[in-house]
């Protein structure tokens, strides 16, 4: 598990910062609102890009297994990080790992307001996920580098409410919360998800 949330700390600044263009709107992206004790954040799930997924995401928006759930991790500054919240392996919540899609397959990168799987091994995302805030392309599928490589599954971007996602980040962490490279990293105070829906 440490080595894991080493690889994501360690892929913020693994690799330069490119100029790399958003994903463009789809017809088939789906509308989804997370309605959170800190606003409204409205992303668009690309079913087309990543079916497996954004699939996997869908259900447990439908099945309401985000509801309730929180943003507790918020690593790096205002502009330039990440957020994290999801279901933290809760047994009443949690659905099967799926497999993994990576970016080289999607054609999908950590770009601002991306939607990614947090993982461990390849393969082994569940319910917790993580919204990017700049550039990251240290987190997307890298083939020729050694050991794991294949980066973290993009599903999704945000399309309104990034001012709440940077609020969520700017947030004040614990001191104490948290184990390894984590301690520091957790919110003092997780932002609820009240409901997450499809939109019309």
């Amino acid at each position: 598990m440490i080595r894991s949330i080493l690889l994501l700390f360690a892929a913020l600044f693994a690799f330069p910062v490119l100029a790399q263009p958003p994903a463009a709107p789809s017809a088939s992206d789906v509308q989804v609102a997370l309605d959170t004790s800190a606003g409204r954040i409205v992303i668009a799930v690309h079913t087309d890009r990543a079916p497996i997924t954004a699939a996997n995401f869908l259900r447990y928006v439908d099945q309401k297994r985000l509801d309730g759930i929180a943003f507790y991790r918020g690593v790096g500054t205002a502009d330039y990080g990440f957020v994290q919240g999801g279901v933290q392996n809760d047994p009443k919540r949690i659905l099967p790992p799926i497999a993994h899609e990576a970016t080289t397959a999607t054609g999908l990168t950590h770009d601002d307001g991306a939607l990614s799987m947090a993982r461990y091994a390849p393969g082994s995302a569940t319910g917790d996920f993580f919204i990017v805030l700049g550039k990251m392309p240290g987190m997307d599928a890298h083939p020729e580098a050694a050991g794991d490589n294949q980066g973290f599954a993009v599903f999704a971007h945000v399309t309104e409410g990034l001012d709440v996602v940077k609020a969520i980040l700017a947030a004040p962490k614990s001191p104490t919360a948290g184990e390894g490279v984590m301690k520091g990293q957790m919110l003092e105070q997780p932002v609820k998800i009240i409901s997450a829906r499809r939109l019309p």
